[in-house]
């Protein structure tokens, strides 16, 4: 890492401190945003606060520039590199979408084929449309009690690795959202083995670096590159990432394709809160995920007292497709009870005022962070004993699986932008599909475009929007119809 004269000390927060100095100047802003630091809005600052309007600023040479940086975000950039045990580290201001399209494009380019789980948050898909590289999916294994799907099992990604030479890259969930690890150290080495660069999706592992006895970080792996969810379990506001990167990666190069996507006008909201939330993670990040781990497992073992549910964890461990298992992940299992995860998630929040992450077909995942507490949890476990005694019923009918193995017939960009026509969703069984459907979250796609519509996959869809999943993807948002290839 280039540190030239600066001395990392994770105690600074360079960003916030601009900032600071920044807010006492009282500077006469002929520039936008158009607000004026609230004035012009007074709405909006009666709502947000003028301590927050006022720094709600645009780019400016005591501020630097996120586009090029070289001042005060370079440095924070560079303590967000150390803290995380990266080559080089970028602030992003579009989501780990964001993160995820970048480092995507950054290795891919037309025709480039890319090794993946099919489990992929769209966002590395929607990389795929925008770049034109061709997915090799490795099939994950399924768990069929749970429904869910596990990680890339180090025989899969060899033979697939084997089978495309030509392969640019492998890239690999870590954790996926249910908190299950492959062996990223394995395919690291396996990857770089064959002259591929390895990528991870850390969108839900950003506590993998500042926590004892966690899964390998992406970085610790030796992966190449990683993106980063600093607003998920990091503390930073929603829609900040970071991406980081590793030495055998071009810095330069990388910048370059940030700044084909991502906006030049750079919230230093966003970016003053990855600051600070780095310095907090750096300065008290183990103690914090400790008590996190702790709470997990005090919360996973209060749910499995109450019978019904099964709140998984470490247990899952086979050495293979679940390498690891992320301790701070409250999944749980409701199938049992005779309920699909949407209909827990929907009575805990419209009866119970509790708000998880998301319910699916047969589990919910309750998000444990930092800022959660023991009282909240009790509040959680009690809500799921009340509801198995008031809701419990034949579990018979339901369906139980998450993953349904996809034909590709061609690629996301081909498909995207080829001639389409919209068929009644009932009727597309066989045709090629040229859009999304997901549920979101966890926003992985049930159809991705270029993939064969099967009975399957259509059973699948009228099943998770009867029991109220958020369906998303296509153009028509009822989804009764869908876009297929002529």
């Amino acid at each position: 890492m280039e540190t030239e004269n600066i001395i990392l000390d994770q105690s600074r927060a360079p960003i916030y401190e601009a900032l600071q100095t920044f807010r006492q100047m009282r500077v006469v802003p002929f520039d936008v945003p158009g607000h004026k630091r609230g004035r012009g809005n007074p709405e909006l600052t009666a709502f947000l606060g003028e301590r927050c309007v006022s720094i709600d600023v645009n780019s400016m040479k005591p501020l630097d520039n996120l586009c090029h940086p070289v001042s005060v975000i370079r440095e924070a950039e560079m303590l967000a590199a150390d803290a995380f045990g990266a080559a080089h580290a970028f602030l992003m201001v579009g989501g780990t979408t964001s993160s995820v399209q970048s480092m995507v494009l950054s290795v891919c380019k037309r025709g480039d084929k890319i090794i993946l789980p099919r489990n992929v948050h769209r966002s590395v898909i929607n990389a795929l449309v925008l770049c034109g590289a061709v997915p090799v999916y490795v099939n994950p294994e399924v768990d069929r009690r749970l429904g869910i799907s596990l990680g890339m099992q180090r025989g899969q990604v060899e033979k697939a690795i084997r089978e495309h030479p030509d392969a640019v890259a492998v890239l690999v969930n870590n954790p996926t959202y249910y908190g299950v690890c492959s062996d990223l150290r394995a395919i690291v080495k396996m990857a770089h083995t064959a002259g591929m660069y390895c990528l991870a999706d850390e969108a839900h592992g950003t506590h993998f670096y500042f926590g004892d006895a966690m899964p390998v970080s992406a970085m610790k792996a030796g992966a190449d590159m990683a993106a980063v969810s600093m607003h998920k379990s990091g503390g930073s506001l929603t829609q900040s990432s970071l991406l980081l990167i590793g030495p055998r990666v071009n810095a330069g190069h990388v910048r370059q394709i940030i700044n084909l996507t991502q906006t030049t006008s750079g919230s230093y909201l966003l970016m003053s809160s990855l600051d600070i939330s780095r310095r907090n993670l750096a300065l008290r990040g183990r103690e914090v995920f400790a008590k996190v781990v702790s709470m997990a497992d005090y919360a996973r073992e209060e749910i499995n007292a109450i019978g019904g549910y099964y709140a998984y964890g470490r247990e899952l461990i086979n050495g293979n497709s679940v390498f690891d298992f992320d301790p701070t992940k409250l999944s749980v299992h409701t199938r049992d009870i005779g309920l699909a995860g949407i209909e827990v998630y929907d009575i805990l929040r419209d009866e119970y005022d509790i708000q998880i992450e998301f319910g699916d077909i047969g589990n919910i995942l309750a998000y444990l962070s930092i800022g959660d507490r023991y009282q909240e949890l009790e509040r959680l476990v009690s809500a799921l004993a009340e509801i198995r005694r008031r809701y419990q019923t034949d579990s018979s009918g339901l369906l139980s699986q998450e993953y349904i193995d996809p034909e590709v017939v061609t690629s996301p960009q081909e498909a995207f932008y080829a001639e389409k026509r919209s068929l009644p969703l009932h009727e597309s069984a066989g045709c090629v599909c040229s859009e999304f459907v997901m549920c979101y979250p966890p926003g992985i796609p049930i159809l991705a475009p270029g993939e064969r519509i099967t009975p399957e996959i259509l059973d699948y869809i009228a099943y998770a929007k009867a029991k109220g999943c958020s369906m998303t993807g296509p153009e028509d948002p009822e989804i009764r119809f869908i876009n297929v290839l002529r």
